[in-house]
């Protein structure tokens, strides 16, 4: 019996795009990634086993969500795109460890349609090659759900993996930055060049795993009032970190001299910029200001 080539093949893909008269969608930030290898070195920088559970996004015709199958104890796919659901039943039919889900994974509640239709005996990770559009949102979705991931291994623009990978004083370091960098290490895999992809994109494209990090020497009273501190405070990246916190609380005078108690107190300079803050920096800062 032949083995039947990957999805991921060029030559595969051009003929099940035809087949049923597909087009990449521009809105739905779709390009198909027509390297095998790329898609098998993914699976093994997120080191999935039998023993995993995966949750993937955007599975396109399937290519990525073949490779994962292959490894892992089973799949969970969010795809959006009506259009593609005949498309991976076809593609996906010779796995029996695969349930796609047709719906928009930032408008699901996550923990119930995992446990709808995962066994939570086994490690989860999010294996993904995330819409360039929606990458911040649906990384900050998934950070912010109320499920134990493992890792998040996700392919994404290079200039968005920069941000997340940045340092402060880099002039990448935002609020991204901090946010994602509150609970996650994080490390570039490796980067992808967009003649991998069709139809070809405008950017490169770069590997990145998210895994838990060790708890910093302190926490945020509330991570919601931490990630609301934050952007706030990269709402006018050209304006100092004391400019900005007016913005946020208002620049009565009794306003002006609690902002500068607090300050005092954990050792910030008002006329510093916001990207020059570690993330630490702006725990204690949280914290201190949490009677404002």
């Amino acid at each position: 019996m032949t083995k039947e080539i990957d999805i991921a093949d060029p030559i595969r893909t051009r003929g099940i795009l035809e087949r049923y008269g597909l087009s990449a969608k521009k809105s739905l930030g779709q390009n198909f990634l027509t390297r095998p290898q790329i898609l098998k070195d993914i699976v093994a920088a997120a080191e999935i086993t039998e023993a995993d559970d995966v949750i993937e996004v955007g599975p396109g015709i399937g290519a990525l969500t073949e490779q994962l199958a292959r490894h892992a104890h089973h799949v969970l796919a969010f795809e959006i795109d009506e259009n593609l659901l005949n498309v991976l039943d076809e593609t996906l039919d010779p796995y029996d460890n695969i349930t796609i889900v047709n719906a928009d994974i930032l408008q699901v509640d996550l923990p119930k349609v995992v446990a709808e239709h995962l066994d939570g005996k086994h490690t989860l990770k999010v294996v993904a090659n995330l819409p360039y559009y929606i990458t911040t949102p649906i990384l900050k979705g998934l950070l912010q759900s109320d499920i134990e991931l493992d890792q998040i291994v996700v392919m994404m623009q290079k200039e968005v993996a920069d941000r997340l990978n940045a340092h402060p004083g880099e002039k990448e370091y935002g609020s991204l930055s901090v946010a994602i960098q509150l609970e996650m290490n994080v490390n570039v895999e490796f980067e992808v060049p967009r003649t991998a992809f069709m139809p070809q994109p405008n950017v490169d494209s770069a590997i990145v795993k998210l895994t838990q990090r060790e708890p910093w020497p302190v926490q945020p009273y509330s991570k919601e009032a931490f990630f609301k501190l934050v952007h706030g405070c990269f709402a006018h990246r050209r304006k100092t970190l004391w400019n900005n916190l007016l913005g946020i609380y208002g620049k009565a005078p009794e306003t002006k001299e609690a902002l500068t108690r607090h300050l005092e107190k954990v050792a910030i300079k008002p006329g510093v910029r916001p990207e020059r803050l570690s993330v630490v920096d702006f725990i204690r800062l949280t914290n201190e200001l949490k009677e404002k």
